[in-house]
């Protein structure tokens, strides 16, 4: 007996309106017999930087060949085009703005289609909804085994953002910056293992948040740890998170009202 295939969704669509159940209705229209499973329909609206950052980390424990609809498309109607990337792992659905970024940078890109073969989209196609009259039905067809190269030509100017990288050049000050603050107010960095090793952590390194509006509330934190229960309430500390980012916390309150944090903001780690 053959495997259902998977198909997830990722939107900013929220689950007070009819959206997301227009785009799963979409799907089974096309193929009946799919796993439709919900990554997140809380992405903040308009929000393409938290909708990459959020899909590259949920897709790992996936089976392979799993479809990934996502859908953060704030020009939806516009000359942005829609695409279907395939990986050796995956296909991803979704508008041509960045929203892939991640994806291309961690996985091995074999084609990116921009989907062209109406054929396959919901009639009519309303203007302002591509994620129930494109996306959906494209992800039902390829889910029912249609080549995805049925759909559109390759194309290698699609958009992608680059993500920051942390500036390594000064060996005893390394610069930093936060890519993503979680519904907890944890502040993720681009700080990984491969920055950062734990002996640095453990030998009185220490991170700065750098608040260029006002240093007097630059902050340092100094306390490594390995799960959230060894801090103390209220105390900053930083630790390893499960996507393997550097990340900044407080124990029971958002680290980011604490510091002030939002995407973008420069972290420094200071080695003994």
């Amino acid at each position: 007996m053959s495997k259902r295939p998977i198909v997830t969704l990722l939107t900013d669509f929220g689950t007070s309106d009819h959206f997301v159940a227009s785009m799963k209705a979409s799907i089974l229209n096309i193929h009946q017999d799919v796993e439709l499973i919900d990554i997140t329909h809380d992405v903040p609206a308009h929000d393409i930087f938290a909708g990459a950052f959020t899909l590259r980390n949920a897709i790992d424990l996936f089976p392979r060949f799993t479809t990934h609809v996502a859908v953060v498309d704030p020009t939806v109607g516009s000359a942005r085009r829609p695409i279907l990337v395939m990986t050796d792992n995956f296909n991803f659905i979704g508008p041509d703005n960045g929203l892939f970024s991640y994806i291309y940078q961690s996985e091995t890109v074999n084609r990116v289609i921009h989907i062209t073969a109406d054929y396959y989209f919901r009639n009519p196609v309303c203007p302002t909804f591509h994620g129930r009259d494109v996306f959906a039905p494209i992800a039902g067809y390829v889910a029912k085994g249609v080549d995805p190269r049925k759909m559109g030509e390759p194309v290698n100017d699609y958009v992608k953002f680059e993500t920051p990288r942390p500036d390594t050049s000064n060996p005893k000050v390394l610069r930093g910056a936060v890519l993503h603050v979680d519904r907890f107010g944890n502040c993720f960095t681009n700080f990984t293992k491969e920055h950062i090793s734990l002996a640095a952590l453990r030998g009185g390194g220490k991170f700065v948040t750098v608040n260029p509006q006002d240093p007097t509330k630059n902050r340092e934190i100094v306390k490594f740890v390995t799960h959230y229960a060894e801090a103390q309430p209220n105390e900053l500390f930083a630790l390893f998170s499960s996507t393997g980012h550097l990340e900044i916390a407080a124990l029971k309150v958002p680290a980011a009202r604490v510091l002030e944090a939002r995407r973008g903001m420069e972290i420094q780690f200071h080695i003994p």
